[in-house]
């Protein structure tokens, strides 16, 4: 079995230990945290990254951070650790349907339902999560996060450092530039090609206007 070491202990590293107890060729040794958040299903606090950094033997690390407030805080954490010579392991879960030709990244985590189409290629240190559904010939960039029940039809492009939000939606071909948010329940239908939130739909740039109360 692998030792492997879960980076988070908040709801997202939560799920992802769930997952972890299902493959069976993982052993749990701890999670890191900011702080001790108590025993998570079964898994005992490890300490803190600087408790990890300190290792000689370097274990296998799980990246159970999800959405923050500011992604790139996410980026950094993950920095921290690939710049001292540790390795972000790739999880997919037993129960996600991985069809052919299907590339994932080095620290990419698949969970519960999700569904992933021939010809569809993840960069790294991105999440597909719950029940999400992304279909043949996607191109996904590093630090992308597609959150619960969230729909790609083929041939979508989402650069790195792209949300997609709660159920969202994106219709076939579409390209999204980095650094963009995607609102949940929104659906997108044009090329995105600057950065921003959108939302609605059909998807657009959120606004100061939007928040004007009229006189």
């Amino acid at each position: 079995m692998k030792d492997i070491i879960v980076i988070g202990g908040g709801g997202h590293g939560k799920v992802l230990i769930s997952i972890l107890k299902k493959i069976e060729n993982y052993n749990i040794v701890g999670y890191v945290d900011f702080e001790n958040r108590g025993n998570i299903l079964g898994v005992s606090y490890y300490g803190t990254d600087e408790k990890l950094l300190s290792l000689k033997d370097k274990p296998l690390l799980a990246l159970g951070i999800g959405q923050i407030k500011n992604i790139a805080i996410r980026k950094k954490i993950v920095d921290k650790f690939f710049n001292n010579a540790f390795s972000f392991e790739t999880i997919i879960s037993p129960n996600a349907i991985i069809n052919e030709e299907v590339e994932l990244g080095e620290g990419t985590v698949v969970m519960d339902g999700v569904v992933i189409n021939s010809g569809t290629n993840i960069g790294k240190y991105s999440i597909v999560n719950t029940n999400s559904s992304v279909d043949h010939d996607c191109k996904i960039g590093d630090f992308v996060h597609i959150a619960p029940g969230c729909t790609l039809s083929g041939e979508v492009k989402l650069e790195q450092n792209v949300l997609v939000g709660t159920g969202a939606k994106i219709i076939q071909g579409i390209r999204i530039v980095e650094n963009v948010i995607i609102a949940g329940g929104s659906c997108v239908m044009e090329h995105i090609v600057e950065k921003g939130t959108f939302i609605g739909v059909p998807a657009r740039k959120l606004s100061k206007k939007m928040f004007k109360k009229k006189r």
